[in-house]
């Protein structure tokens, strides 16, 4: 079975192909070019490189969020796209969980944040269990400030990673009990996409591409400008 993996909801954009358990190529572009200028050309390079087709791809894994609005759309219309061209199952991993992914060689509880905007990170924690990586809570969004707080108060190691990361780097480096990850683990990896989405294929959890929607998890800033700009005017027509 070969898998296409993709991953755009973060300022890096990530795609790979899995065949099986096996790993046959990936691309990580963490530039600020859009998505709508690099996502294509890495489909279509990757696709050159390791000589397979669109034609070839048996399932598409796709990072659905929560991160960047655009970026998610984007994505998901381009995996909508590739899927119904040629009848493609699509099983979709949820931003959070992808990142936690990467580090399964980690003992403690695993932290990845994603920028919320406005002082806050989207976040969850997990832990591996029995070779399983398990959440032990819901996706939610933070003030940074408040994790920071929580950070402290865990007993055990808490690795982070993720874009916000670096954004709030100096609210974080100097806590005891936190293991930063390396910039190889640290960002979005499309291989981590496969993975799950072998898992989710193999336990029967996929979608047409119908059913494949972006996880946004609350309204995007624009919304909730328009929304206080619509009351607003409701109030001034009283």
């Amino acid at each position: 079975m070969k898998i296409l993996g993709i991953d755009t909801s973060s300022q890096v954009g990530t795609v790979a192909i899995m065949e099986d358990d096996k790993l046959i190529g990936e691309y990580i572009i963490n530039t600020k070019k859009t998505h709508s200028q690099k996502l294509m050309p890495m489909i279509d390079e990757i696709f050159k490189l390791c000589e397979i087709s669109i034609e070839d791809i048996d399932l598409i894994g796709l990072c659905i969020g929560p991160g960047s609005f655009t970026g998610l759309r984007i994505g998901a219309a381009t995996a909508k796209a590739l899927a119904h061209v040629r009848n493609i199952s699509v099983a979709t991993i949820n931003s959070l969980e992808s990142l936690a992914f990467n580090m399964n060689f980690s003992k403690g509880i695993i932290c990845p944040i994603m920028d919320a905007q406005r002082n806050q990170v989207y976040t969850c924690k997990y832990i591996w269990e029995n070779n399983t990586l398990v959440s032990v809570e819901d996706i939610t969004v933070k003030n940074i400030d408040s994790l920071v707080e929580e950070i402290k108060e865990r007993y055990e190691e808490v690795v982070l990673l993720g874009e916000a990361v670096d954004l709030y780097k100096d609210k974080l480096i100097d806590l005891d009990n936190v293991y930063i990850a390396p910039n190889s683990h640290k960002i979005s990896r499309a291989s981590s996409i496969c993975e799950l989405a072998f898992e989710k294929y193999k336990k029967g959890d996929v979608k047409n591409h119908y059913d494949v929607v972006p996880y946004y998890i609350r309204k995007s800033q624009a919304e909730v400008q328009y929304e206080e700009r619509l009351k607003r005017m409701g109030e001034n027509g009283k």
